[in-house]
């Protein structure tokens, strides 16, 4: 049983309070950028390098390089590892289309695979029917903040003479098995938009591995192909993660456990105060330690549950309503309605409600009673 401290109600509830996170850490972040400005070095200056090297630490790796997007990230990792046209690429239908855009922008074909129904990561027994003549790589998605099953897939990756790369933009410190996600495959992405567990003032990502060959590949193409200005040894790309950003992430790597800790303790209050309520609440696998980006429930009455939600000031989102496959910038790739059929079901019936380290108890005991009283 989980005793819920009495605190401060606020009210209205958001999905995620990037400004009460600002609040808690302002003058450390203020002086980070102060001390950017100073220098005026607002591209790959010192700040880069060094948030490199401690998100590198931080996941177990020996190297990462810092890009513009998380989205980019998992682009320039397929592009390093001579991925392109005629190639295939295995993920998880029930992801972010970034997780397929990528595969498509490195000039690849996505091929979709539905998902376990109690992770809702990609489902390893569907893994080895997928896999053709054509396929090169698998990107296992640590979706919500729960780690894929990742020994099977790193098995059946060496049996194909496969490249694991993991789509870790939602997982930032998550473990399976006791290793952090990122150190897992050969490399891995991640995204620091706003609202992730670590996330910028802007867009920004990065890649982390330790293939000392790959890392030099993946900083010459986030910098225009180049080692040194203006020669330029392969065709590359301006994806450059900015000084400012590095700066920011530098002070919230510090405190990422801390805050990963608190997403924890809220789940744990969710569960007890939900265990009874009309919803499908999560339950993470023993191997894994989940990061809780994302507080998923699911409901055959969703749309009713988030309409009644917000009316009572509590912001819930839905990740994600329309499947990859659905969507028409891939009606390409020929699958129809029914294909996955998990991954189709659960875009009808998940809720993501609010989670953020600063989320007080009395909002989670009030989100509980609307949901219990529906």
């Amino acid at each position: 049983m989980v005793t819920v401290p009495q605190c401060e109600i606020r009210n209205p509830v958001p999905l995620v309070d990037l400004v009460a996170q600002y609040r808690a850490i302002e003058s450390e972040i203020d002086d980070a950028i102060s001390a950017v400005l100073q220098k005026g070095v607002f591209i790959l200056g010192d700040a880069v390098s060094s948030f490199e090297q401690q998100f590198a630490n931080f996941c177990g790796t020996r190297y990462a390089v810092g890009v513009d997007s998380g989205t980019t990230a998992l682009e320039l990792s397929l592009r390093g590892f001579g991925i392109g046209p005629g190639d295939e690429v295995i993920t998880a239908a029930n992801s972010f289309i970034a997780s397929a855009f990528a595969i498509s922008h490195a000039g690849a074909r996505p091929v979709l695979v539905d998902v376990d129904p109690h992770t809702f990561t990609i489902d390893v027994a569907r893994l080895e029917p997928a896999i053709t003549h054509r396929t090169r790589a698998i990107i296992p998605v640590h979706l919500y903040g729960h780690p894929a099953d990742m020994d099977p897939i790193l098995e059946l990756a060496r049996e194909h003479d496969l490249v694991v790369i993991e789509d870790a933009c939602q997982a930032h410190g998550a473990r399976y098995r006791g290793r952090r996600v990122g150190s897992l495959g050969h490399a891995a992405a991640f995204s620091f938009y706003p609202g992730k567990n670590l996330g910028a003032y802007g867009n920004a990502g990065i890649i982390v591995t330790s293939d000392p060959e790959l890392i030099t590949t993946l900083r010459r193409l986030r910098n225009y192909g180049q080692d040194e200005k203006y020669i330029h040894l392969l065709p590359g790309y301006n994806r450059r993660l900015d000084t400012l950003q590095a700066a920011i992430l530098l002070v919230k790597l510090s405190h990422l456990d801390e805050w990963n800790a608190a997403r924890t303790r809220h789940a744990a209050v969710y569960e007890d105060l939900l265990k009874n309520a009309p919803v499908a609440i999560p339950k993470p696998s023993p191997y894994a330690d989940t990061v809780w980006h994302l507080y998923v429930v699911r409901s055959p009455r969703r749309d009713q549950l988030k309409d009644r939600l917000e009316r009572e000031a509590i912001i819930t989102g839905i990740h994600y309503p329309v499947p990859i496959h659905l969507q028409p910038a891939y009606r390409d790739l020929g699958y129809q309605k029914g294909a996955f059929p998990i991954t189709e079901a659960y875009a009808n019936q998940v809720l993501s409600l609010p989670m953020y380290p600063e989320l007080s108890c009395p909002a989670l005991e009030r989100i509980a009673d609307v949901i219990r009283d529906q």
